[in-house]
């Protein structure tokens, strides 16, 4: 996002941009997500975005306070401490500027559930815990198994990925991997069997990625042409890119795996639509116990 409205050599647009102030007693990764995702909901109007993390102190937050104030706009932010909160909001309500904790609709309904009191711990959410070393360990596993290694204990996977090439089965397993689910993946070539012990897994989720054949070959020779490499070969031919995603389904189909058609994807979407199917699976052998 642009930090001056200058830098962005629109001067005659001036009324477009605003200031959105992200104040954090961690790292600022939340609001900074949440901030990316609420602004793209909006055709106009260009944030001017200004972080401040790991404020802890009133002497920061006093500093702080003071460019909101040369610069107003929308204050949002994850403060524990009550006392900054405090000083936070009625400096914001003095200077009638729109102020919000985003957190606490979610604290609120979890500790209401839960009967339970909030932590009051800045950045607990980044603590070196069991789920920290889960995903380490879950981010191991899937560069070791990528593109079709180490195919001899693929068993310890949660999921596995299936696709020809360049239906973005790396990165939807990079993506997968942080959020501590161990993925491997395995490229499906016409003519090469896949690891005889594939269908006979019964732990891990099998999902077999396709895509448009047109978009496909798009995709592969930009691959080619970011590699200095010539784009007209076997590898970008519609005929043969066609039967390879056909092959590809019949496959999928033949073992009644699961298919998600990743054309017009992004790989967080992909992902959640693979994370959906797992939770569903586990809901399922959940009832039959």
């Amino acid at each position: 996002m642009p930090q001056n409205p200058q830098d962005a050599g629109i001067s005659s647009k001036l009324s477009t941009y605003f200031h959105l102030h992200l104040v954090s007693d961690a790292t600022g990764e939340t609001l900074n997500s949440v901030a990316k995702a609420a602004v793209a909901q909006f055709d106009s109007g260009i944030p001017i975005e200004h972080t401040y993390a790991l404020v802890r102190t009133t002497r920061h937050l006093d500093r702080v306070l003071g460019q909101i104030e040369d610069m107003p706009g929308i204050v949002i932010y994850t403060l524990v401490n009550d006392d900054l909160r405090d000083m936070l909001e009625q400096r914001c309500a003095d200077l009638q500027l729109p102020c919000l904790s985003i957190l606490d609709p979610v604290i609120q309904i979890i500790g209401t559930y839960l009967g339970a009191e909030i932590s009051h711990r800045p950045g607990e959410q980044h603590s070196l815990n069991a789920e920290y070393f889960q995903r380490i360990e879950a981010l191991q596993y899937t560069m070791a198994h990528d593109d079709g290694q180490s195919t001899h204990n693929l068993h310890s996977a949660d999921i596995i990925l299936l696709g020809v090439s360049r239906t973005s089965k790396t990165p939807t397993c990079i993506y997968l991997a942080n959020r501590g689910l161990k993925a491997a993946n395995i490229p499906v070539v016409p003519n090469i069997p896949l690891p005889q012990t594939l269908p006979d897994l019964g732990k891990p989720l099998i999902v077999g990625l396709t895509t448009n054949p047109e978009r496909l070959i798009q995709v592969r020779r930009n691959r080619l042409l970011s590699l200095n490499e010539h784009d007209e070969t076997s590898y970008t031919d519609l005929d043969l890119v066609v039967e390879e995603v056909r092959y590809a389904r019949r496959l999928y189909a033949q073992h009644n795996w699961p298919v998600i058609d990743v054309t017009r994807r992004s790989i967080e979407e992909t992902a959640a639509a693979i994370m959906n199917l797992l939770s569903s699976r586990k809901t399922e052998k959940t009832q039959l116990k």
